[in-house]
């Protein structure tokens, strides 16, 4: 069903500062993505020079999810009731912001593999104290009206980071392991820095008050258990985390030692995911707010999910495969773009922060699954799937997934068609 012709006009006619509050908002993503590709493109060859073990690379990458497990439903639903002069959610986002960087500068000077994996830890935990503050401040600070734009304008900066980090990254290990690193900490320190800068949240509160980690977790999971179209969000939002998770976690070691090419060709297939991610960026926004969030996601997902089975039959390297893996991206970049204004959508007013960090905690369970279950897969296939040292097998435990989540949409489409025809947020819940 379409948006009605006054969400239509309100799109339309959106002012200078709301537009220019889009980018400030989407240097927040920037700076997460730049890190997290980062970490993803640059730790796996750097643990590489202390393991050979595909199990225990997929472990220390997918300890992501286990932060984003604990953390997410206790900083969530604790910025909700953080009432200070800054606001309830910067002041999260801004004590993250130190840990990070200094996790960053040091993570490729470590002597062994243990001393490595402990900083990565650390800045999984700093960077689970900025994400869920950071993904509710945009429904607290912008219309309903104007979710699938925003995120549309997030995901190009998240595009626009990914192919930066992905291909820079890659560029910049060749010259020095540790630059990709230094890198991130800069930038990821600038553009997340800027968006507690420049953007203004109500700051007229002056208590902040803590209820207890036991009582932010049981106010989480009774919301999971309770709000039926917020679980099957959720439950999507593992499938699509998990895939992006397995994917960006093996790609290099996919091509170098699956497909035996140079660093130049994984350089180009990057580049090219990067490039479908942004086009993605630039017009999923536009067609979610015009035909609905959940359709968009519902038809994306059936090109992202069954090109991957099919990727998983090909055993050598063939220059028009970047054709192919642009359209892929696309698709995939479409459903991560309007993911989170599908979830804004539907989530009561009062819970923003709550299911926000529910949404990063389910987020955390697909990181958690993804990259490890990825990596003893490929241990696994290896005597099978010699021509490729084992790597094909990454492609249909990527697709999966994608696939599986589709029947969740149905619902999620009714749902949001329904609360766009009444032109208002969901009506809040009942729930504590």
């Amino acid at each position: 069903m379409a948006s009605t012709p006054a969400s239509s006009e309100a799109l339309v006619a959106l002012p200078p500062v709301a537009r220019r509050l889009f980018w400030t908002l989407g240097l927040g993503a920037f700076g997460l993505a730049f890190s997290i590709t980062t970490i993803s493109v640059a730790l796996p060859p750097l643990l590489h020079t202390f393991t050979e073990s595909g199990t225990l690379i997929g472990l220390a990458i997918g300890a992501e999810g286990f932060f984003a497990l604990t953390l997410s439903p206790i900083v969530g639903p604790w910025s909700d009731s953080f009432h200070t002069p800054l606001g309830r959610r910067r002041p999260f986002m801004l004590v993250g912001i130190a840990p990070m960087a200094f996790c960053l500068l040091l993570m490729p000077f470590m002597p062994n593999l243990w001393t490595t994996v402990t900083l990565v830890l650390a800045f999984y935990f700093a960077y689970y104290l900025y994400e869920p503050p950071y993904r509710g401040l945009y429904p607290d600070v912008l219309p309903a009206s104007a979710y699938g734009r925003a995120q549309g304008v997030q995901h190009v900066l998240r595009g626009i980071a990914l192919g930066i980090a992905l291909v820079g990254g890659n560029f910049l290990l060749k010259v020095w392991i540790p630059a990709p690193f230094l890198t991130a900490a800069v930038v990821t320190t600038a553009a997340c820095g800027l968006t507690i800068l420049l953007v203004r949240e109500d700051g007229s509160g002056r208590s902040s008050v803590f209820e207890g980690f036991l009582a932010y977790i049981k106010r989480s999971w009774h919301i999971f258990w309770e709000d039926g179209d917020v679980r099957r969000f959720l439950l999507a939002n593992s499938a699509w985390e998990g895939t992006f998770a397995a994917a960006r976690s093996f790609v290099i070691l996919y091509v170098t030692d699956g497909l035996h090419q140079s660093k130049t060709v994984s350089g180009e297939i990057l580049a090219a995911v990067a490039a479908g991610y942004v086009v993605a960026a630039m017009f999923a926004g536009r067609l979610g707010d015009r035909f609905g969030l959940a359709r968009v996601i519902f038809f994306a997902s059936f090109v992202y999910g069954s090109s991957f089975l099919v990727a998983g039959l090909a055993q050598q390297w063939h220059t028009w495969y970047l054709g192919l893996i642009g359209v892929v991206a696309i698709a995939g970049g479409t459903v991560m773009t309007l993911a989170w204004g599908l979830l804004y959508k539907i989530v009561p007013v009062q819970h923003r922060g709550a299911v926000s960090g529910l949404a990063t905690t389910t987020k955390g369970i697909g990181l958690l699954v993804g990259a490890p279950v990825a990596g003893l897969a490929i241990d696994l296939a290896r005597p099978y799937l010699d021509a490729t040292d084992g790597y094909q097998v990454l492609w249909p435990i990527c697709g999966l997934p994608i696939l599986a989540a589709i029947p969740l949409l149905v619902r999620l489409i009714t749902v949001e068609d329904e609360r766009s025809a009444v032109g208002a947020a969901p009506v809040p819940s009942p729930l504590p």
